[in-house]
């Protein structure tokens, strides 16, 4: 049976979706946008911390499921800008220093709220859903 995950430590959905929803052990999550949490607005300008933000709201999802970061089988990064691929690169090799899972990455014309960065993420649940 599906079971939706929503946590207080990411960004609510801005449309008819969930944070994210697991089947069968594993757990889908929505993409993400960099949310500041405090301030809920859109972090603009340094691309490191904004893919930081929005590995952190991952990170927070993952953890609400039963998970964590280690157990993410596949993302899927979207840049408006593909010029911003090695910093990217630098900032989420730091949550997936080893093992990292597979990953695709697109440039795209627009994203939600005008971000520059998107990521979702599919990973293995510890525990039942």
């Amino acid at each position: 049976m599906k079971k939706i995950i929503n946590t207080q430590n990411a960004p609510g959905a801005i449309g008819p979706y969930s944070q994210g929803a697991t089947h069968n052990g594993v757990l889908y999550i929505s993409g993400q946008l960099p949310i500041n949490m405090q301030t809920g607005e859109l972090i603009t300008g340094d691309i490191t911390a904004q893919t930081k933000q929005v590995l952190n709201h991952i990170k927070a999802i993952t953890e609400a499921a039963g998970s964590n970061l280690q157990n993410i089988l596949k993302t899927t990064v979207l840049l408006t800008n593909l010029s911003d691929f090695a910093a990217v690169n630098a900032a989420y090799a730091e949550f997936f220093p080893a093992s990292p899972p597979a990953r695709v990455c697109y440039q795209v014309a627009a994203l939600p709220k005008g971000a520059a960065i998107e990521i979702d993420a599919i990973c293995a649940v510890l525990e039942n859903c």
